[in-house]
């Protein structure tokens, strides 16, 4: 019988397993970016109109670290940044339509590695992962 501290491990065994299929999905979309942008991409989609600050608080970064992120992420047409009218001071950030297509590109990219890891599963152990990723997907929201 394995304890928690055994459960523990597996899943950070699986999880660091599911890094380098992450990793090569990005890299098989253009632009090339590093997982922070891919990241701070995600972030801004997930909260439309999210500020700056606000962005690098769910970064966990400095405001200037976001503000160069955003940078990079609009000099290639993903993003776009505009001060609200009732406080300039402000900076909203919105995905544009170029960045949600690259977005669904990694997740589209992304599933068919998963996909293929899952499939080599008996079916089992499928549910099994099934299961534990809707658990943790939950308790992390």
């Amino acid at each position: 019988m394995t304890g928690p501290a055994d459960f523990d491990r597996q899943v950070l065994d699986a999880v660091e397993n599911l890094v380098p299929l992450w990793f090569s999905a990005v890299e098989e979309v253009t632009p090339r970016l590093s997982p922070r942008q891919i990241l701070a991409l995600r972030a801004v989609r997930g909260v439309p109109e999210l500020n700056l600050t606000g962005l690098a608080e769910r970064l966990g970064v400095g405001l200037p670290t976001a503000s160069r992120l955003c940078d990079r992420l609009e000099a290639a047409d993903l993003l776009r940044r505009w001060a609200r009218l009732d406080d300039r001071r402000e900076i909203r950030l919105v995905v544009t339509e170029r960045g949600h297509r690259f977005l669904a590109d990694v997740t589209e990219h992304l599933s068919v590695r998963l996909g293929d890891a899952l499939a080599a599963l008996p079916p089992a152990e499928r549910a099994r992962v099934e299961q534990v990723l809707r658990t943790l997907g939950g308790s992390l929201s």
